[in-house]
């Protein structure tokens, strides 16, 4: 390595480095000014701050182009609570198929197969950088699935490989794909996200979207296991519609309702889903760019057509990373990120702990392409300089 010319320092630096993958970048322009008009001090039932809650839900319906018939609530616990709510509450009517490629939804796995010991599940594995084998999946059974998979950088490219006529309902964590991704509602029947992901706003609070076929369930079918009033959806065998109206099962903060109200009003004004699409895809396409050809560095998505344009995962490919073992990998990507964390050029962007050793760029509708254009060339300059040390 004695005669290696490492990538000059460059000069111009993203004018914001913020790529963590959640919570994630505030919009552009944003500032606290956005948070004036927050109703503190109130109680989240009173008339105008369950107005504001009911706003969240009508706005983000409207800018994911949810059907009409299907219901949209915010619940605690960000993206793990809806999920949770939705795995304990409609689990068990129906053998069980687990698609597992990362850690969140291997995660879901886990819950399915040791906290709710259902006898009849199955778990379908893939490891990073791959889709499950979706020819193994069976619709008679209820599928679980991580619509993108955050800390893989791998999503579902289409709903394609599920049946208008399934049997069993489509549980599809989403928290890193709505607002970024089109999502095929008529072959999903529970959709979760989180407010701290694509539209940048703040953590805790999660979104549960529920079609006809997952309300039927709800009515129809009780759990054997005792449900805490957290996951309960609903009460004496009628669904708690409140819920989908604005009334939360716990107190929200109003400062984070304002911040998310923030957001999809932001998300309106760029031209509403298609635009908030484009600017991840641009994201996406600009490292696609950089990397073509690019000796450094890989994506760890497998195919083009799994890659995710919002948490996207690179591995790195320089002949003096990989012939270092396990652990050396781990210690080297860690000093890459150190690197540019130290140079103010990237934070928060290394690959997630159960994830290959790398980096993970957030690249959702908030992060500005220029930013993303202006990092390459200091992840170049990181690999480099730590190859001559």
């Amino acid at each position: 390595m004695a005669d290696f010319s490492p990538a000059a320092k460059p000069v111009l630096r993203p004018r914001n480095p913020h790529f963590s993958s959640g919570p994630c970048a505030k919009r552009p322009g944003y500032s606290l000014s956005a948070l004036e008009g927050a109703m503190l001090g109130r109680s989240h039932r009173a008339k105008e701050p369950k107005a504001r809650l009911h706003e969240v839900i009508t706005r983000s319906r409207a800018l994911l182009g949810m059907p009409e018939d299907w219901l949209l609530g915010i619940v605690p616990a960000s993206d793990t609570g809806a999920m949770e709510m939705a795995l304990w509450s409609l689990l068990g009517a129906r053998p069980v198929d687990v698609l597992a490629h990362e850690s969140f939804s291997s995660g879901w796995a886990t819950d399915v197969v040791k906290q709710l010991q259902l006898k009849n599940a199955r778990v379908i594995e893939a490891v990073y950088g791959r889709l499950p084998d979706l020819s193994r999946v069976d619709f008679s059974h209820d599928v679980v699935l991580a619509w993108n998979g955050t800390t893989s950088g791998v999503r579902f490219p289409d709903g394609g490989f599920i049946p208008a006529n399934r049997e069993g309902l489509v549980i599809a964590d989403s928290t890193s794909a709505a607002f970024a991704m089109d999502l095929p509602w008529d072959k999903l029947d529970v959709v979760t996200w989180s407010w701290q992901k694509v539209l940048g706003g703040e953590a805790a609070h999660g979104m549960l979207a529920l079609s006809p076929r997952a309300v039927e369930r709800l009515l129809t079918y009780t759990p054997p296991w005792p449900l805490p009033k957290i996951f309960r959806l609903t009460a004496k065998g009628k669904l708690i519609e409140g819920i989908f109206a604005g009334e939360t099962i716990n107190t929200p903060s109003m400062l984070c309702v304002e911040d998310a109200l923030d957001g999809l009003r932001w998300a309106e004004s760029i031209g509403g889903l298609p635009g908030l699409i484009a600017r991840a895809e641009a994201n996406l396409a600009a490292i696609a760019k950089w990397v073509e050809g690019n000796p450094r560095i890989v994506f760890l998505a497998e195919t083009p057509e799994i890659r995710s344009c919002t948490s996207i995962c690179l591995v790195i490919a320089a002949p003096w990373f990989t012939a270092l073992d396990a652990q050396g990998q781990a210690k080297a990507a860690k000093a890459v990120t150190a690197l540019l964390e130290t140079e103010n050029v990237a934070l928060d962007a290394g690959a997630y702990r159960d994830a290959p050793p790398g980096l993970r760029i957030w690249g959702g509708a908030t992060v500005e392409t220029t930013d993303i254009e202006r990092l390459l060339p200091w992840i170049d300059y990181a690999i480099d300089t730590l190859a001559q040390g």
